[in-house]
């Protein structure tokens, strides 16, 4: 047996937060001691020096606090996403404009009823062109809102977050392919970023998943880091913009192959002449063999699917 009287006397452990006295600098310098002493430490307790640099807007504003801004746009979304199990994402990108066909109908039948006042009026008309051109790409808001769906119910379904649907946020396709993973009670990514004009998110991102990104360079990172396929539906220069950085990164194999997928062929051909580039020599054969088209989300599902058995590797 241990020999009681040869243990040490120890002392009570100390409180973590509380002292039985003060410590001296506990207390300001009283007006007592120096009449003076109350204003001069206000002065110090306010000025921006005395803020604590995680808590001084100004300075996390500024020029040379531009690295932490770009490691914090980097950490909390990088964070939040391995807590929420997500390793892998379907990015999916079109146009704002192309709206859900009732909201499209709307618009044209309204512009319908304004020429009837202003029958000559040429910007009406042209509105009403652009108008019936948007209502008719409206079937590719039904085709993410299904093709979201399906990615949903793949792997272990809706509730399986190993693989999202991710977009960036905003209304339009990316509205579609948000709703579509909603309805279907998965969970559903949307990466936004700050503009000068402030842009609201869709409503239909879980809420947990929705970040507002300052640089556009750490968004398109986390939209390429678990992307297992880019599925782009018609779409103006933010679209162009995906498809042609995810192209180069594939073709200069600066990242590993992944499927690119462009919804609605005649679409594609119209805006892009690929195979002009080809003959051009400014690309390689190869290179037009980095995507293809489909019109359905049956379709683009079946191809993502073939695409990774030829390859080898699971898409989930």
């Amino acid at each position: 047996m241990t020999d009681k009287s040869a243990r040490p006397e120890v002392p009570t452990p100390a409180s973590p937060d509380r002292r039985k006295r003060p410590l001296p600098w506990q207390s300001p310098k009283s007006s007592g001691e120096d009449p003076q002493g109350p204003a001069k430490i206000e002065a110090i307790l306010t000025s921006p020096s005395y803020r604590p640099a995680i808590e001084d807007v100004a300075f996390l504003d500024s020029d040379d606090a531009r690295g932490v801004r770009l490691q914090l746009d980097y950490l909390k979304p990088e964070r939040l996403l391995r807590e929420h199990g997500i390793k892998h994402t379907i990015v999916v990108f079109g146009s704002t404009r192309i709206v859900e066909r009732s909201a499209a109908t709307k618009n044209v039948e309204h512009l319908r009823d304004a020429l009837l006042n202003e029958p000559e009026n040429r910007d009406l008309q042209r509105q009403l062109i652009v108008a019936e051109r948007i209502l008719a790409k409206s079937q590719y808001y039904d085709v993410a809102r299904e093709f979201a769906r399906v990615v949903a119910d793949a792997g272990g379904g809706p509730g399986d977050s190993r693989l999202v649907v991710l977009t960036g946020g905003g209304p339009g396709i990316m509205e579609a392919a948000n709703r579509g993973a909603q309805e279907s009670g998965a969970k559903t990514v949307g990466l936004n970023i700050t503009l000068p004009h402030e842009q609201y998110p869709n409503p239909y991102v879980t809420p947990e998943l929705c970040f507002q990104f300052h640089y556009f360079a750490l968004r398109k990172m986390h939209f390429v880091m678990r992307a297992k396929a880019l599925v782009a539906f018609p779409g103006g220069f933010g679209t162009f913009d995906e498809i042609f950085e995810t192209l180069t990164l594939i073709q200069s194999r600066k990242i590993r192959p992944l499927p690119v997928i462009l919804v609605g062929e005649e679409y594609w051909r119209k805006v892009i002449d690929f195979d002009f580039l080809v003959d051009e020599g400014v690309i390689d054969f190869e290179d037009r063999e980095l995507f293809w088209y489909a019109e359905t989300a049956e379709a683009i599902w079946n191809g993502l699917l073939s695409w990774y058995e030829k390859s080898g590797d699971a898409l989930i």
